[in-house]
C-alpha cells in the first residue's frame, strides 16, 4: 500500500498571539476547523513544499513567514499515513482569501480553539506533548 503524505500549518500571529483556524466547507470533514493543509502530490518533494503550495491554494497570499517551527510527525500505526504539522510564524493577523474548500475562518487564542475541530486536529492539540510545545512557543514570541 502506498504512503499517503499530508502537510499542515498552524499560523500563529507575533503580534496577538492568535492562531489561524479554517472551516472546511466539503467532503467527511465538513464543518469542522482545521488547519491550512493538505496531500501530497507527485510534484511536490518535501512535506514543507506541499504546504507551501496549500497555502497558497487554500489562503492565498500571506505575510512573510518569518519562521517555521516543526510541531508534530504523526504516522499511523499501519504506517500508511504521515501528517507534518508546522507553526507558521508572522507578524500579524491577515485576511485569507478562501478557496472553495473553507467557508469561513477565525483568529483563535490558545484558550479559545472553535469547536467543532477537525479529528486530527483535535488529536493533535490534545497530545500533551504538543499542548506543551505551543506554550513555550507563545512563551517565547
Amino acid at each position: 500500500m502506498k504512503l499517503i503524505t499530508c502537510s499542515g500549518g498552524l499560523f500563529l500571529s507575533k503580534s496577538t498571539k492568535r492562531f489561524l483556524f479554517l472551516l472546511r466547507d466539503k467532503g467527511k470533514t465538513a464543518g469542522t476547523w482545521g488547519f491550512v493543509g493538505g496531500k501530497k502530490e507527485p510534484i511536490d518533494l518535501t512535506p514543507y513544499d506541499t504546504l507551501t503550495r496549500e497555502i497558497n491554494e487554500e489562503v492565498g497570499k500571506t505575510p512573510v513567514i518569518k519562521k517555521v517551527i516543526p510541531l508534530e510527525q504523526y504516522v499511523s500505526n499501519d504506517q500508511h499515513f504521515s501528517y507534518n504539522t508546522y507553526v507558521l510564524l508572522i507578524d500579524n493577523e491577515f485576511i485569507p482569501q478562501l478557496n472553495n474548500e473553507h467557508s469561513g475562518y477565525a483568529w483563535c487564542s490558545y484558550e479559545g480553539f472553535p469547536k467543532p475541530l477537525h479529528q486530527g486536529v483535535k488529536s493533535s492539540l490534545n497530545n500533551k506533548y504538543i499542548k506543551d510545545k505551543l506554550e513555550i512557543i507563545l512563551t517565547l514570541i
